[in-house]
């Protein structure tokens, strides 16, 4: 039972459904919500493969920040004792291989996706999350990559994905900042360069914001370009408010624990702004 519950904490389950969640969102973007029954098991796997390569990462990135978890998350399954360093190593072995198999299985420009996601993943967790920002900036490219992803395993049109897909990378990017004001205490014992170490949680903050407000000025987009119906706009006022409301709130107040509060806040709205998507693009 101790491992079971280990394995469950070590690969975040709610994250990988996201990331599932975000290539059917890409699937339904891309074809209008029309997708055709051939194409039905390709986003099957298409759902397993994000699902198995997120869980694959999150155990990965656990057996690298074992030391600074047990500062910043002393409950994680490594420092807790749940699960032992070797096996989170198993347990990201094992699901690179159903992941990268059910893709190869889908398309070869699948296939290429999933293993760019897969090494830019591993490369983060070993060596890029040290370097501050262009690290933020690898996380954020595999939050992004889902949404075309879905787009390419059912032949859809991906415009409009990729437009979110970016749109994505802003917002996760804004959020990863955040996230190094929250860990600047365990960051510090791996010698990690976020810019809240490297310049401060205020100023990190303000880059944080920077990036919100980059994101809020590009979300108009989709319906500038006629790619969403007029249903996109009510839940992307909301997303938009929120994400400009949140980042305000972190410059205001840079604590450890209201960083925490707002990167979770910030979840909702990107989520959200996943339903202005479906939303716009269904209707």
């Amino acid at each position: 039972m101790k491992k079971i519950i280990g394995f469950i904490k070590i690969i975040r389950p709610i994250n990988c459904l996201m990331m599932g969640f975000a290539v059917v969102v890409g699937a339904i973007i891309s074809t209008g919500g029309n997708i055709a029954k051939e194409s039905m098991i390709n986003l099957a796997f298409g759902f397993i493969t994000a699902i198995t390569l997120t869980g694959a990462s999150m155990a990965i990135n656990d057996y690298y920040d074992r030391e600074i978890d047990a500062i910043n998350e002393p409950d994680r399954p490594i420092p807790s004792g749940l699960i032992s360093p070797l096996e989170s190593i198993v347990i990201s072995i094992i699901l690179t291989i159903i992941g990268l198999i059910l893709a190869a299985l889908t398309d070869p420009l699948c296939l290429s996706l999933a293993l760019a996601s897969w090494i830019i993943s591993t490369s983060y967790s070993r060596t890029g999350k040290r370097t501050g920002l262009p690290g933020n900036f690898m996380v954020s490219a595999c939050v992004s990559i889902p949404f075309i992803y879905g787009g390419i395993c059912t032949k859809g049109f991906i415009e409009p994905n990729i437009i979110f897909s970016f749109l994505a990378f802003l917002a996760n990017t804004g959020r990863e900042l955040i996230k190094g004001i929250a860990d600047i205490e365990g960051d510090r014992l791996r010698n990690i360069r976020t810019i809240a170490i490297s310049h401060g949680p205020k100023k990190a903050a303000q880059v944080a914001l920077a990036f919100f407000i980059l994101a809020v000025a590009l979300s108009p987009l989709p319906i500038t370009l006629k790619l969403v119906s007029v249903w996109f706009i009510p839940p992307l006022i909301i997303a938009d408010a929120g994400f400009v409301a949140s980042a305000i709130n972190i410059t205001r107040k840079t604590t450890k624990e209201n960083a925490k509060k707002t990167k979770n806040t910030i979840l909702l709205w990107m989520l959200i702004s996943l339903i202005a998507f479906l939303t716009g693009t269904i209707t």
